[in-house]
């Protein structure tokens, strides 16, 4: 029969080296799951519709498709994969074992700084296709942020693997006893690479971006009943290029507010414990952000809805319907 002490532990068979178990409130712990798996479940759902609506419709083949593309991939795997993680630190001892547990945080901080990067080539995008309207189909183009969508992927293995390398080379290496999940990283580096920068491009790029676009949308208000039938048509096309830059800019705005707090901490001197409520809230805050994406498309962007209508009801199964009208 257990003792009280040994009840207490993760691993009662190592005493002297087994982590104390941490247990919730029954009801706590209850409302996190429920919470953190429907997050995790309508996340995934949400971005796989973004991911089939991009690449099934031709008409979406669009640069700043391709940059939300690989942020609803980004999001994708943060609800399949990261999420359930999430749930997993819940739990009062981490039986996965220290590999699995730097793996797990390895995806996490590679989505994370994908996702961020992301933000970063929809903030260019933006700012050239505003600032610059007559040269931004030469460019930006397909190809181009294609190989950008690689680029930005590949430098978020690489900075990842190389800030958890030796975390990789020794999993477990900084837990303080059997059944934590914790890893080491080079903070100030980290935030600088990670949050600083990233951040500071995107709110330069979007307040150059707005000052043009409200200079735009007055000299157009102004000019409006004065123009010819062919100017028309560049007005048109410029109040497309306004509507995308403010549907983008509440994307942003949103990922600015999900994103900012978990770094803030950090940059405030305190500390998130791991499986702390504070710490579970800013990651939450994080998570939630993939969540929020697709119902953001979903609120400004019909062809978004159009797609969904089609995936739903089966229509894309039919012969040529990647060549439907949905914009």
């Amino acid at each position: 029969m257990q003792t009280l002490e040994e009840a207490e532990l993760c691993f009662p068979q190592l005493l002297n080296i087994s982590c104390k178990k941490h247990i919730r409130p029954q009801a706590e712990a209850m409302f996190i799951y429920v919470v953190l798996s429907s997050i995790s479940l309508l996340t995934a759902a949400l971005n796989l519709l973004v991911i089939i609506s991009i690449s099934h419709f031709r008409q979406l083949h669009t640069p700043t498709n391709l940059l939300l593309l690989s942020l609803a991939v980004s999001d994708f795997l943060q609800g399949l994969l990261l999420m359930p993680f999430q749930i997993l630190l819940t739990e009062p001892c981490w039986l996965l074992g220290d590999l699995v547990c730097t793996l797990c945080y390895l995806i996490n901080f590679i989505n994370v700084s994908s996702s961020a990067v992301t933000m970063v080539l929809i903030s260019v995008d933006r700012y050239v296709a505003i600032c610059y309207p007559l040269q931004y189909h030469t460019k930006i183009t397909t190809n181009r942020v294609q190989i950008c969508v690689y680029l930005c992927w590949g430098f978020a293995v690489f900075y990842n693997v190389f800030f958890l390398y030796d975390n990789l080379k020794q999993p477990g290496k900084f837990n303080s006893c059997y059944g934590e999940c914790v890893i080491n990283i080079i903070g100030a580096v980290d935030i600088l690479f990670s949050f600083i920068i990233p951040i500071s491009a995107i709110i330069i790029l979007y307040m150059r971006v707005f000052a043009v676009a409200v200079s735009q949308a007055r000299a157009m208000r102004s000019h409006i009943r004065t123009v010819t039938l062919q100017r028309s048509a560049t007005v048109t096309a410029r109040k497309s290029e306004l509507k995308a830059a403010r549907s983008l800019g509440v994307v942003v705005a949103v990922f600015l507010m999900c994103y900012c707090p978990f770094y803030c901490v950090y940059l405030s001197g305190n500390d998130l414990v791991i499986g702390s409520s504070s710490q579970l809230l800013m990651v939450s805050m994080l998570l939630t952000n993939s969540c929020l994406n697709p119902v953001l498309y979903a609120f400004f962007y019909p062809w978004f809805r159009k797609s969904v209508k089609l995936i739903v009801t089966l229509e894309i199964l039919q012969p040529h319907s990647c060549e439907a009208n949905i914009l």
